[in-house]
């Protein structure tokens, strides 16, 4: 029966999801803030409702998007990634209102999203964790706490805020006195960030390599992953890069981390799409870190090695179905890498560059090739949303074949007007580590000459910007 599917989110995610509910079949309604007016998610949706002037502040009104999804008549919500997609007080709302919500349960979310709540729920399933605490009391008391988990293990230790996600909330403590000193500060950003000033302590696993799970369960229990993916390169601990499978040649090590996934998501009661995240150390090593309530950004590279459209087995399920396949059913073939494609300097410590317009724009394509984005030729990117403005994803039968394609796609995506971390992408697949695979959390630091680069991507940009030109003008035709 056709269903009426609200978004609850903007940019590429949005556009995502909105081609999944038509693609079933279904209405899709999206929302959207002033500074959208002129985005491509509510051009695609069959219907948009104007939420508020926001910026942020609306896409995070859990009255006003649900009053949206009552006017619009909309009887389930995809919350999409970020803003209210691991808000267990959203999910409770769309549950109290008769909304499906497209998603784990709010008690799920509630559990998960706090870390030392999801900590107690993997020890008591036997899963594999890196030495942490409870919830650090308060006051002095939380700080003599810390100091004797310090000199009990060792530093550095991570610190960590308890409803922390996204790379927030999170800060690595070299010795004693600067533990002292972040404390304080740590509990009054994560109280801003997360309205919840509950810290706690890990041990930190040194230069890791960061492989997560994808898993899917229904209501019935039954539960599947789907292979592996890498994320270890990353900065200020957000993803960059993303690949599938993990590079990691011992096969019955990776088979033993999916096994654990599966079972960590049964140990929480799990049904939708999620992701189980795992540190593996310099001994092969592995720890349970987090479960990701929601679809990652990096959902795309695990679509393109299994055949399995994520999104849309995350619709069927909440509406009622039951998983279509079974763990024999998932194969992998080939590698996937997704870039993100982000308005930003990578020379600058990635500082954005909101508010540039995008005065030429020309996109790679071909076989093998996946672009998730949402900006065009003549988009103002908003000031104050998040950078990305495209994920590029390719697909090879072997790394080498992948990365070639990857480089390929690299060379001829033009983006002129804001700065981009296209060119710092092009030094980067063309390092001899990233080409044999091997890389872990501290890549960035220690490969820093994929900062060196000129200001313009070589005459490739400026050629292409030329060929543009000529090419919206109608003057490159020509006779014999």
């Amino acid at each position: 029966m056709k269903k009426k599917i609200l978004v609850a989110n903007r940019g590429e995610i949005a556009l995502r999801v909105i081609r999944a509910i038509q693609e079933l079949g279904h209405t899709a309604v999206a929302i959207y803030e002033t500074p959208d007016n002129e985005a491509l998610h509510i051009r695609t949706a069959d219907e948009a409702v104007w939420i508020g002037d926001g910026p942020r502040s609306d896409y995070l009104n859990i009255d006003k998007v649900i009053k949206a999804a009552k006017k619009s008549e909309a009887e389930a919500i995809h919350p999409g990634y970020g803003f209210l997609a691991e808000n267990p007080d959203f999910a409770k709302a769309c549950e109290d209102e008769g909304i499906i919500f497209i998603g784990p349960s709010s008690e799920v979310i509630t559990n998960l999203g706090d870390k030392v709540i999801a900590r107690k729920i993997m020890a008591d399933a036997d899963i594999p964790m890196v030495p942490g605490t409870q919830n650090l009391n308060a006051g002095d008391d939380g700080v003599q706490q810390a100091i004797e988990f310090g000199r009990k293990y060792g530093y550095p230790i991570m610190l960590k805020a308890t409803a922390g996600g996204g790379g927030r909330g999170i800060r690595q403590i070299d010795d004693e006195s600067q533990l002292r000193e972040e404390i304080p500060i740590a509990r009054a950003e994560a109280k801003a960030a997360f309205n919840n000033d509950n810290v706690y302590l890990e041990k930190v696993v040194l230069t890791p390599k960061h492989v997560e799970v994808q898993v899917i369960a229904d209501k019935l229990g039954n539960t599947v992953h789907l292979g592996t993916r890498d994320c270890s390169i990353q900065r200020r601990n957000q993803k960059l890069v993303e690949i599938a499978p993990s590079m990691i040649e011992d096969q019955e090590l990776l088979d033993s981390i999916c096994n654990t996934a599966v079972k960590a998501a049964k140990a929480a009661n799990y049904a939708n799409a999620g992701t189980v995240e795992f540190l593996i150390d310099k001994d092969m090593n592995y720890y349970f870190m987090e479960i990701n309530t929601r679809v990652q950004v990096e959902h795309t590279v695990t679509e393109m090695i299994t055949g399995i459209d994520i999104v849309r087995t995350q619709i069927k399920l909440a509406l009622g179905k039951n998983l279509a396949f079974s763990q024999d059913d998932v194969q992998l073939r080939g590698h996937a890498i997704e870039m993100r494609i982000n308005a930003e300097d990578p020379r600058n410590n990635f500082m954005p560059e909101g508010g540039k317009n995008v005065s030429v724009y020309r996109s790679p394509g071909g076989y093998g090739v996946r672009l998730d984005g949402f900006v065009y030729q003549g988009y103002t990117i908003p000031e104050v949303y998040d950078s990305l403005l495209v994920k590029l994803t390719v697909f090879g039968f072997s790394w080498n074949e992948t990365v070639d394609r990857l480089k390929r796609c690299l060379t001829n995506f033009v983006i002129t007007g804001p700065k981009t971390t296209i060119p710092f992408y092009l030094n980067l697949v063309n390092d001899d580590d990233f080409k044999k695979g091997d890389f872990d959390t501290s890549y960035l630091d220690t490969h820093t000459h994929l900062f060196e680069y000129e200001d313009v991507k070589s005459e490739v940009n400026k050629l292409s910007k030329l060929i543009a030109e000529i090419h919206y003008k109608g003057e490159n035709s020509y006779a014999i």
